[in-house]
């Protein structure tokens, strides 16, 4: 065992390089933990997004006007909403699952009384897409509630980007892709009947897009920990140094270094 020193072996600390190292140190540590701790909320919020998106909505939700909920985000994705207007343009939405079973979307625009129109997905039938199966809208002035879903892209899963696609059908669910289709101007949204006539099946409601425990979410807990194995890091290495030169000075002063040149 080395015999005890005095205080004055430390005072390497107050030399030049070693106050470049402290502040080093000093900076280094907060800096590392607050960027886990950021990156750890970014999971956590994902984490609620993903809870809030999956929850179950109550059975007897009241609609609410559709102009209200707009625009579509977390919150209000997979609402309720109602609004009225006049069926028009109809097209299919080819080669879209449900239960595992490939089939298409009955796609109808509604021109609501504000003026605008919002695609309303009426049911799903199985099969190829076929204007000859799926049932004509409703005439005249009607009301449909429906679930409020968020325009699709080219990067939502299950939908046909790549186009070509023949007259009356559609690929990607959204007013970017419709505004070439139809003479009217249109809601940045979509409603999905949830209990539809004539035979067709209900398409659920989707969650909002960026809101589940995706690839992103796994990347901000793995940033989490690299982090915090950062300031673990600084710190050994900061231990390493100092003991290092405790024990330097320790066996120059023993005399079992040999002196300099």
């Amino acid at each position: 065992m080395h015999p005890p020193y005095g205080g004055g072996v430390h005072r390497f600390l107050l030399t030049p390089r070693w106050w470049g190292i402290n502040v080093f140190v000093a900076l280094a540590v907060p800096f590392c933990l607050f960027m886990g701790s950021w990156q750890l909320g970014r999971f956590e919020d994902r984490v609620d997004s993903h809870r809030e998106a999956n929850a179950e909505r109550p059975a007897d939700q009241v609609a609410t006007p559709l102009e209200s909920l707009l625009p579509v985000d977390k919150t209000t994705s997979g609402r309720l909403a109602s609004t009225a207007g006049e069926y028009a343009d109809q097209l299919l939405v080819p080669e879209r699952r449900l239960d595992g079973e490939s089939g298409f979307y009955v796609l109808t625009l509604l021109k609501t009384d504000s003026g605008k129109a919002v695609p309303v997905v009426r049911g799903w039938l199985p099969g190829v897409a076929d204007p000859a199966k799926a049932p004509a809208p409703p005439t005249g002035r009607v009301e449909v509630t429906g679930a409020l879903q968020s325009s699709e892209n080219s990067g939502t899963k299950g939908v046909h980007s790549q186009g070509g696609l023949p007259a009356g059908q559609l690929g990607v669910i959204g007013a970017a892709s419709l505004v070439n289709i139809v003479p009217y101007e249109l809601y940045d949204a979509w409603l999905t009947v949830q209990t539809p006539s004539e035979g067709m099946i209900p398409v659920p409601a989707q969650a909002p897009t960026n809101t589940g425990l995706d690839l992103k979410a796994f990347q901000n807990l793995g940033y989490t920990g690299e982090w915090f194995v950062f300031v673990a890091f600084v710190l050994f290495m900061w231990f390493r140094l100092y003991r290092r030169e405790v024990e330097t000075i320790r066996d120059a002063e023993a005399g079992l270094l040999e002196p300099a040149a």
